[in-house]
């Protein structure tokens, strides 16, 4: 967070994701499980009815945020790389704001609103709960495990999936023409001259519809700063599409067993 504050090159939209995303996951850390840690010592809970709801609000929170955080990434990867000059329109910093904003905004609506509101759970375990304010147990109920595991992994994880196998599809597709293009450099490169002179020979006399001159061929293929600079981008987004696949390749491992044992 502070690199990305302090440089200026660092100031782009995929790095705000990232920033965000640092910091929901160090709100985890700090109010989630700082109370679960005391849990584990204690074997009690030691703060009372109220800021059990707290705690459970935060977690859910939280880790509802951090999830969207690597979705929203994997859509920006998925324009960056498989759309790449629809990206500078469509990903702009004020959708990206907007993006954030629905990060932050979305898990108030399985995590503060259902749990003070007491729709989360079974009434006998509310019942339970004001009878022993000692437990802090986190017991739902078929509806909200429905609509909360929706929000915050299923749809998420759908999406994630689908981007990432479009995003590594069309890297492979496009690494392929690269390697491609810079065989065919180093063929003309390395061939004498006395058989390129032969080859504009055999294209003037072929009377095809377009006469094609070694020229023509060389400067298609010509090694030009600015292509140089965009196969250089190109490999920056593929080295952060596989970073990011891995990233969310743990995440499914982490998060899928929970969520199939919640449902």
């Amino acid at each position: 967070m502070v690199s990305v504050m302090r440089h200026r090159k660092l100031r782009i939209i995929t790095n705000y994701f990232v920033v965000s995303l640092a910091l929901a996951d160090m709100l985890v850390a700090m109010f989630a499980m700082t109370f679960n840690a005391s849990v584990q010592m204690t074997g009690r809970w030691l703060f009372g009815y109220f800021m059990c709801d707290v705690w459970n609000s935060l977690d859910v929170y939280f880790s509802t945020s951090s999830i969207l955080h690597l979705m929203c990434i994997s859509v920006d990867r998925y324009w960056a790389i498989v759309k790449p000059l629809k990206y500078p329109i469509i990903m702009t910093k004020r959708l990206a704001a907007y993006m954030l904003l629905a990060c932050w905004i979305m898990p108030a609506f399985i995590s503060f609103m259902p749990i003070f509101m007491g729709w989360y759970t079974t009434e006998e375990n509310s019942m339970h709960r004001q009878k022993h304010p000692e437990l802090c147990e986190f017991k739902v109920n078929k509806v909200y495990v429905i609509f909360s595991s929706s929000i915050s992994f299923w749809i998420p994880c759908t999406i994630m999936t689908l981007t990432y196998f479009a995003v590594f599809k069309e890297a492979n597709k496009q690494e392929k023409q690269m390697h491609s293009r810079m065989g065919n450099v180093m063929l003309l490169s390395h061939r004498p001259s006395k058989d390129l002179n032969n080859l504009n020979g055999e294209l003037n006399s072929a009377g095809s519809s377009k006469t094609l001159t070694l020229n023509e061929i060389s400067t298609d293929h010509l090694h030009t700063p600015t292509k140089d600079k965009n196969i250089m981008k190109m490999k920056r987004e593929h080295k952060a599409a596989r970073t990011l696949g891995i990233i969310m390749g743990t995440f499914i491992i982490c998060w899928l067993p929970f969520f199939l044992w919640c449902v």
